[in-house]
């Protein structure tokens, strides 16, 4: 799948659901959204056939499963199992919160998943209940040890510094990641909240990131060859590394390679995209593999060459992080 710019999608992320057992205050209100409803939703067969396409005819390799929170989904067993039988086989990972994974993690393991990415915004439970509007945080600690135990590595935290709220917990984080193993990669907030309320300048950068870590760690810069089409910027630390992804600041559009499936089964060639390409209706109406093929191939390449938050005319997907899927 080649866009005209000539950046290839191997990577699909599969939102698996809208709903979430959080309400991080980047994302939605405290209230909650109106989710979608359960018909629109595809089913478990309709998700792994749309997967087995994309892997078997397009040339995906990698399947991240994401929400909402995928956790969520009744079916999440089954769907690894059924993307670990495809050939040839891809890498399949998860974005998760991490609520319920210390009891998923050995299943999912033994059903085929190879490893996880956790949001994890503050080590401060106080701040956590005020961030996330839920009292979750020794669950989402506790799963991250189940992950690493379960042996769903390496185990990726990632985390989103806002100003006035948990700006002061980038060194603590990481140096909560360096002594459990995790990798950890901190995240610009993005404009992509249902409430549409991001301003830049709430947002804390990765300038300022990469400073704030500086002033109690030796960083050395990776080589950009070995981050390849991966959004994070990485910097050796401590016999292990840390990731920047700076999205909006240092966007990397021109080595994008993802593409993502919604959970009520829409084709989104950019995370900040504001059109769709409907593969659910095609399906149900009885299209053949190689019509869906055809029509996956075709909202690929309407790709944009980037982004565009820094253009005056840009604006933001209707559609918030929760139903887009990360």
């Amino acid at each position: 799948m080649l866009d005209e710019y000539g950046r290839q999608a191997t990577d699909l992320r599969v939102s698996l659901t809208d709903r979430c057992n959080l309400r991080c205050s980047y994302c939605m209100p405290p209230e909650g959204l109106d989710w979608l409803p359960k018909p629109e939703v595809l089913t478990d067969e309709e998700v792994l056939r749309l997967v087995r396409i994309g892997v078997e005819r397009l040339g995906i390799t990698e399947v991240r499963y994401t929400g909402g929170e995928p956790l969520l989904r009744r079916g999440l067993p089954g769907i690894i199992a059924g993307t670990a039988a495809l050939e040839p086989r891809p890498e399949i990972s998860l974005t998760t919160n991490g609520i319920g994974l210390a009891r998923l993690a050995a299943p999912l393991r033994e059903a085929g998943l190879d490893r996880v990415n956790v949001s994890l915004d503050t080590l401060d439970q106080e701040v956590f209940r005020r961030l996330a509007f839920r009292d979750r945080l020794p669950d989402v600690l506790d799963g991250l040890a189940a992950a690493a135990e379960a042996g769903l590595t390496p185990v990726k935290v990632n985390a989103v510094l806002m100003r006035g709220v948990n700006e002061d917990e980038a060194v603590p984080l990481l140096r909560f990641c360096l002594e459990h193993g995790y990798l950890l990669r901190f995240i610009e907030q993005m404009p992509l909240d249902a409430q549409h309320g991001w301003q830049r300048e709430n947002m804390i950068t990765a300038d300022e990131i990469q400073e704030r870590l500086a002033k109690e760690f030796a960083l050395q810069p990776l080589p950009s060859a070995e981050r390849g089409s991966a959004p994070a910027e990485l910097f050796a630390v401590e016999g292990s590394t840390v990731g920047i992804i700076a999205s909006v600041t240092r966007p990397f559009c021109g080595a994008c390679d993802r593409v993502r499936l919604t959970a009520d089964g829409q084709i989104r060639n950019c995370l900040f995209a504001r059109e769709e390409s409907n593969l659910r209706d095609a399906l149900r109406g009885g299209a053949g593999d190689d019509e869906l093929a055809e029509r996956w191939v075709a909202a690929i390449r309407a790709k944009r060459a980037g982004h565009g938050i820094d253009d005056p005319s840009f604006l933001q997907p209707d559609r918030p992080m929760s139903a887009i899927g990360g």
